[in-house]
């Protein structure tokens, strides 16, 4: 009874046959899945964080927005008195939701163009209610309120009332300095806080009765994170409180001076505020990351291969990229560079004259039993046309290398 025959032996796998481990999904994820883990709870943050912002963060002396900038805080102590606040964005809709029973406030006068501050002053002249001009400047007062003019800076930014105007002597000290204080060309009005003998606050009539402008140097008092301080926010719920409703006049980008001269910008002048900064940083980051990542430049270190490769298959694998790439001058070249060290060798020439045609030629040719007859067009000639040629090139060296070696 013959023995039973061994199962065949499967073959070894490419990754077997290099001795390579094969990277299988499991074996990837394991690796990778602290960093997706990672990765996934930092994208989860930063929409949660979004999105949880997008609601309170509206910009500067917005009453939406909770920022320490923001006018929030005065917009709710209003709404809690009973004043309705509606923030508009034109000076259109302000003009048209002005009137006795309202207070129009202009957070941005000097920004406005010439068709906008027409709006806001035929406001001013027909609605019969209060206007709030936040700040103005000689850019918007002659518009605006030309019975005033700007008079310098007021230093100091806390300052007592010195007026008889029921609301200032209710807030007491207040910030209403620190940046415009004015003046008038003998128009009637009241003249608060003053800094240097001219106010930073003034309250001047309109053409209809009841209603008044009052010209505020500062906006100090509106924002949320100066609200608490002094009588601010006193100061603040008299002025705007006073009627109703508050119509709260916030200029959009397509309100600012669109009656001027047409401005280009370049991309860093439409990015917001601080976001250069964070460019910069991001920017020095990733160079300190490609330096601490990029290929150190030094000597050769030799490396030992994983699998010992056959000098006949480097030398057919070589052979066969010179064929599909049709490069038989480079072919020839090593072919006859090859041969000629070797013979260089072989009759005693110095292998730094092993490609002088002067000093391997009559060496060779010494050693040759019958004169070859064009032994310089075979070590030193031109390119092979063809693949026969090239072949052909081949065969001839290995000759002249065994008369060589044998003569």
């Amino acid at each position: 009874m013959s023995a039973p025959t061994p199962a065949p032996t499967p073959a070894p796998t490419a990754a077997q046959a290099t001795g390579t481990p094969r990277t299988t999904p499991r074996a990837a994820w394991r690796r990778g899945r602290g960093f997706l883990i990672c990765l996934g709870i930092l994208l989860v943050a930063a929409v949660t964080l979004a999105a949880l912002a997008s609601g309170s963060r509206h910009g500067r002396l917005d009453p939406r927005s909770a920022d320490p900038d923001g006018s929030r805080a005065v917009a709710e102590l209003l709404q809690a008195r009973g004043v309705t606040t509606r923030v508009v964005t034109t000076a259109r809709e302000a003009a048209a939701a002005a009137g006795p029973g309202t207070t129009l406030l202009v957070t941005g006068p000097d920004r406005l163009g010439e068709t906008q501050r027409r709006a806001i002053r035929s406001a001013i002249d027909l609605s019969g209610g209060r206007t709030v001009l936040l700040a103005p400047s000689s850019i918007s007062l002659p518009d605006l309120a030309p019975a005033a003019r700007t008079e310098g800076t007021a230093f100091e930014q806390i300052l007592d009332p010195g007026c008889p105007l029921p609301a200032a002597v209710s807030a007491g000290r207040a910030s209403t300095g620190g940046d415009h204080r004015y003046t008038t060309d003998g128009a009637t009005g009241t003249a608060c806080y003053r800094s240097d003998g001219h106010p930073t606050l003034l309250v001047l009539p309109s053409g209809t009765p009841g209603g008044d402008t009052v010209l505020l140097g500062s906006e100090t008092i509106l924002l949320n994170k100066r609200l608490a301080s002094e009588g601010n926010a006193s100061l603040a719920l008299q002025l705007l409180g006073s009627r109703p409703d508050l119509v709260w006049y916030l200029p959009s980008l397509a309100e600012v001076q669109d009656d001027g001269p047409a401005q280009e910008q370049s991309f860093l002048d439409l990015l917001p505020r601080g976001c250069s900064w964070a460019l910069l940083q991001l920017f020095a980051a990733a160079v300190l990351a490609a330096l601490w990542r990029a290929r150190r430049l030094g000597p050769l270190v030799t490396e030992q291969l994983p699998v010992a490769i056959r000098a006949s298959e480097t030398t057919e694998g070589r052979a066969r990229l010179y064929r599909k790439a049709g490069a038989r001058d480079r072919a020839a070249t090593v072919l006859r560079a090859a041969a000629r060290e070797r013979l260089a060798a072989l009759v005693g020439v110095p292998p730094t004259q092993a490609h002088d045609p002067a000093a391997l030629l009559s060496a060779v040719s010494s050693r040759l039993t019958e004169g070859h007859p064009d032994l310089s067009g075979l070590l030193f000639g031109t390119t092979p046309t063809t693949d026969a040629a090239l072949v052909a090139l081949a065969d001839h060296l290995d000759a002249l290398e065994r008369e060589v070696r044998t003569s």
